[in-house]
């Protein structure tokens, strides 16, 4: 079933053209075939789809109302809650940790007839941009092996990548969603902060996290939106119940629109094949009826110190209960305090290391007004720069990703590997959506076009990628 979205899935099964049996099996002989390979799945539970697949063919046979997900087999990142399905975020210290609840967005998944079939590789506690941190080894990307597919959501965008799953969910505290998307040339949706609950998502950095969709196309992600999002009173920071009908929004008319083209972030591009890809999306945009033009961002530059002072501050707080006493591993010593020292040694990688005295240090007496609270008010600014340009601008054009996909080991020293998120950190600072679709190549690999909207302004991002997929679509026919 290659390149199928969840319509065309839902359809086969909803018209009786295929079972969900059928279908699900279908995708897991794809992960049998690929997987020993690509290394997308930490966890696939063959027996649980199955019987969920059952399940739904006996609900169908009885006239029963169907969800909107129905039959539709989904993959969920290794740091999502599943009760019965170990949940590692690919990590030596969570690597038989067995939830017993599942998070938010299970739930509505659940509900709405979605088959989960397994758990996705992921840099280790999310912390990470090639999937080579997990414990449980590399992802590589299907569209050239010796290829990173980005990360830290490097497992569910390989899947979709190479047609194990038609659809999966991500994490994305500073581009985890968009730039795995991106370098797999599939589509990604980092939501507006508190539209989807954080609720049952392990924690990286509370205040930046985000669960969002991946999929073939944009439908496939106003879809999967349309079922995840909503308040949920679990999580302090899920944002009132408004519920724009994301699905009408695919059909949205460009003219008029306006979008404004940072030309800092488009600067920050290393070649200029991808600056090009920019600027002819941009063209079509004009095409369709847009209004297009540069505009300027203040603060890029101070983005990635900005989001790495807070990121690695909270990584610390939320990571200091993995101590081997709760849950997780326990590594025994001679006394109390050595049995901590010895199970976060051994429990955590060396990059989860890094993060945790980064954020330790920067949150320690006699630094925390120097480096925390300084990085708190940048990202103030930050935020305030984004609000200028939405008094003028619907949605802002930009390159997901300073380069494509980088080569598998390049081994980039912490803090060129850091700069990577230059172009989709500063969404995560001011709580915005992002999107990120494919629009060419470079050197055979895919090029990613990142949409930036406004404080609930999913749908605007949903409409605006649309009009451009549509648009290639109709081109390419």
């Amino acid at each position: 079933m290659q390149n199928h979205t969840i319509a065309s899935v839902r359809e086969a099964f909803t018209s009786g053209e295929k079972s969900a049996v059928d279908i699900v099996t279908s995708y897991l002989d794809c992960i049998a075939e690929q997987d020993r390979t690509i290394n997308a799945f930490i966890t696939v539970d063959q027996d649980y789809a199955l019987a969920q697949a059952k399940k739904l063919d006996e609900k169908l046979a009885a006239g029963e109302p169907l969800g909107r997900l129905a039959g539709v087999p989904i993959a969920l990142k290794d740091n999502l809650s599943t009760v019965g399905l170990r949940t590692t975020c690919a990590s030596k210290m969570l690597e038989n940790y067995q939830p017993i609840f599942n998070a938010h967005v299970v739930e509505r998944l659940i509900a709405e007839d979605a088959v989960i079939i397994g758990k996705t590789n992921m840099d280790e506690f999310a912390m990470g941009a090639t999937t080579e941190t997990s414990y449980f080894g590399p992802t590589l990307n299907p569209l050239d092996t010796g290829h990173v597919p980005g990360g830290s959501s490097g497992g569910s965008a390989a899947a979709i990548a190479a047609d194990m799953v038609p659809v999966a969910l991500g994490s994305d505290t500073g581009g985890s969603i968009r730039q795995p998307a991106a370098y797999c040339g599939i589509y990604g949706l980092k939501p507006t902060y508190g539209v989807v609950s954080r609720y049952g998502c392990v924690a990286f950095g509370s205040s930046l996290d985000q669960i969002g969709p991946m999929g073939h196309s944009v439908a496939d992600l106003a879809t999967t939106l349309s079922v995840i999002a909503g308040y949920d009173h679990r999580d302090a920071n899920s944002l009132p119940e408004e519920r724009p009908d994301y699905e009408a929004a695919l059909q949205t008319d460009m003219k008029g629109k306006r979008i404004g083209i940072p030309e800092e972030m488009l600067n920050a591009a290393t070649n200029p094949a991808i600056r090009d890809a920019v600027m002819e999306a941009a063209d079509i945009y004009r095409h369709l009826g847009a209004e297009v033009e540069t505009c300027h961002l203040a603060y890029l530059e101070e983005s990635i110190p900005t989001y790495y002072l807070i990121a690695t501050a909270e990584a610390s707080s939320n990571l200091a209960r993995f101590d081997g006493v709760r849950y997780g591993l326990r590594v025994d010593g001679k006394d109390v305090i050595s049995m901590f020292k010895e199970t976060r040694r051994e429990g955590f990688g060396e990059e989860v290391k890094r993060r945790i005295m980064l954020g330790t240090y920067a949150l320690s007496a006699g630094y925390y007004d120097a480096f925390y609270l300084k990085s708190l008010k940048v990202r103030r600014l930050i935020q305030d720069a984004f609000k200028d340009l939405f008094k003028t601008y619907d949605a802002l054009l930009t390159p997901t990703a300073i380069q494509v996909a980088p080569a598998l080991h390049e081994n980039l020293d912490a803090v060129e590997a850091y700069r990577q998120d230059l172009l989709t950190c500063p969404v995560n600072l001011a709580g915005l959506p992002g999107l990120s679709m494919p629009f060419g190549q470079l050197n055979g690999l895919p090029i990613g076009l990142q949409l930036i909207g406004n404080v609930r302004g999913d749908e605007t991002l949903i409409g605006f990628a649309a009009a451009l997929e549509r648009y290639m679509t109709e081109v390419s026919a």
